[in-house]
């Protein structure tokens, strides 16, 4: 894998503009999205991670938007499952691989970490779901 680290760095700077995929959220991804009883409890918590992974950007956003999603799956009663669901995105979530969760994914694969230049953010306002960004 060392040896083909800087073929990635440099495959995976950031797309230019116009390159960003309408958002899309798949909930929970392969995850509940909610309990028996409520089952949709934290499903508003997996949207708003959704969209952060969707548009990307540097990796203290992503590290930023997991512990939100933690947060408010805890907020919504759920501690222990907020954990759980904030390690299954840090191991699974990394911009490295081609899945459909990653972080970024509204973007062509590969990208990596990075911060969204100005042209890249208001695409990315223009493309939101009401125009919001989380």
């Amino acid at each position: 894998m060392k040896k083909y680290l800087p073929l990635l760095l440099a495959l995976g700077g950031p797309a230019g503009a116009g390159e960003l995929k309408p958002f899309t959220s798949d909930g929970c991804s392969d995850f509940p999205d909610g309990t028996p009883a409520q089952k949709q409890l934290w499903l508003s918590c997996c949207r708003r991670h959704d969209l952060a992974y969707w548009q990307g950007g540097t990796y203290q956003q992503r590290l930023d938007a997991d512990l939100a999603l933690r947060a408010c799956v805890a907020k919504v009663g759920e501690p222990a499952i907020g954990l759980v669901m904030l390690a299954g995105v840090r191991m699974g979530g990394t911009p490295l691989l081609p899945t459909r969760f990653r972080w970024g994914y509204g973007w062509p694969y590969p990208r990596l970490y990075g911060p969204l230049s100005e042209e890249e953010r208001q695409e990315v306002k223009a493309l939101a779901p009401d125009h919001a960004t989380p």
